[in-house]
């Protein structure tokens, strides 16, 4: 191919293929940088936990009896089973090991095991359950396996003022304070990274996405919401909402501006959670990537807890970014099996609408080169 000034490399195809190059990733990227865990609010009562998959370690995200969220490592410090072999769920009084019955406190510390008493030389918070940094944000905890942590406002709030330009118009739409409406789960067949460019990019919008550009027509020129800081896409005239047929949804969340009003921003915290916010709800994509060429996502739709409360019929504004969801992800498992092929072994190209994909790709190189 002749090259242009108007195009851009991309990544070569085994960035997207190779199970070294993953699990570099998982190394340099997931396990070293804050990874957006669990729904807080989930975990409503001493005991309740959920497990989440960072990188190659299995994490565990319980509610200590002092209301309090921890994180450790879902290892028994014997011989190193898995305590919680469950997604999700409550233990009464302690996480207990089912090979060899050691049972550690909510928060850690190893309170019981057959014959401890014999054993008084034990330390048990040495052998208590190796924790996890926490931290919560937009109502999710988000864990960091580093041994030195990147700073969090650094990292990952700073992306929110970074993408909308002003600290405090994330806080206006008061995300942590709002209730789970949908939970929706999608298994898709497709790196990570094609995930994330494809949610950076609107070049395929017109293409694939017809329930979006006629909510919001300026995604039909191909230019996205993160094109430049502080945009946000304009609702049609004709939309009332942000709904799959434009009907009205349910009143624009109380604190937000008048500039906030019907307009769509999108957000990209890397390296695995997108947040969309709309006027009167928002969406939170958390990636969870498994291989190569598997990555799991879970997408929440949050609303005002009156809204939830009341019982409404949530199913128009599902349905538009749920729609938009299932072209996208079918796009990603499209383009998969393409970085195998020879024609994509030096990668391939972006056009100049999508050149802040270039600065990510930038990013992961940073990443996994140092």
């Amino acid at each position: 191919m002749t090259s242009t000034s108007s195009l851009i490399s991309t990544l070569p195809g085994r960035s997207y293929t190779e199970p070294a190059v993953f699990a570099e990733e998982q190394a340099k990227i997931f396990e070293a940088l804050w990874f957006c865990a669990v729904r807080s609010d989930e975990l409503g009562k001493p005991g309740a936990f959920r497990t989440v998959q960072v990188g190659r370690e299995n994490v565990i995200v319980v509610r200590g009896r002092d209301g309090h969220l921890r994180a450790f490592l879902n290892v028994c410090r014997h011989r190193g089973a898995r305590l919680c072999m469950e997604e999700g769920g409550e233990v009464k009084r302690t996480i207990r090991c089912a090979y060899h019955a050691w049972s550690y406190d909510l928060d850690g510390t190893l309170v019981a095991a057959p014959n401890l008493v014999k054993m008084p030389d034990v330390d048990r918070v040495e052998y208590g359950l190796i924790p996890v940094r926490l931290r919560e944000w937009l109502g999710y905890a988000w864990v960091c396996l580093a041994d030195d942590p990147p700073s969090f406002e650094e990292t990952v709030t700073y992306a929110a003022v970074e993408r909308l330009g002003d600290p405090a118009a994330i806080e206006h739409y008061h995300v942590d304070r709002l209730a789970l409406g949908r939970r929706i789960r999608y298994d898709v067949r497709a790196n990570w990274k094609l995930i994330v460019e494809n949610f950076m990019e609107c070049y395929h919008c017109a293409t694939i996405h017809p329930e979006l550009t006629a909510v919001l027509p300026e995604f039909a020129g191909g230019y996205a919401a993160q094109y430049y800081v502080g945009h946000g896409a304009e609702f049609a005239p004709r939309a009332k909402g942000f709904t799959v047929d434009g009907s009205p949804g349910f009143g624009r969340l109380p604190d937000l501006s008048d500039e906030q009003d019907r307009r769509y921003y999108a957000i990209t915290v890397k390296p695995q959670v997108f947040v969309n916010l709309v006027p009167d709800h928002v969406i939170m994509h958390r990636m969870y990537p498994l291989a190569a060429d598997r990555t799991v996502v879970e997408c929440d739709w949050l609303y005002h807890p009156d809204v939830v409360a009341s019982g409404a019929d949530l199913s128009l504004s599902v349905e538009l970014f749920h729609r938009v969801n299932e072209q996208d992800f079918d796009a990603c498992e499209r383009t998969q099996p393409g970085m195998s092929s020879r024609a994509y072994r030096a990668g391939g190209v972006l056009v100049p609408s999508e050149h802040h994909i270039s600065a990510f790709h930038d990013w992961v190189n940073q990443r996994l080169r140092g």
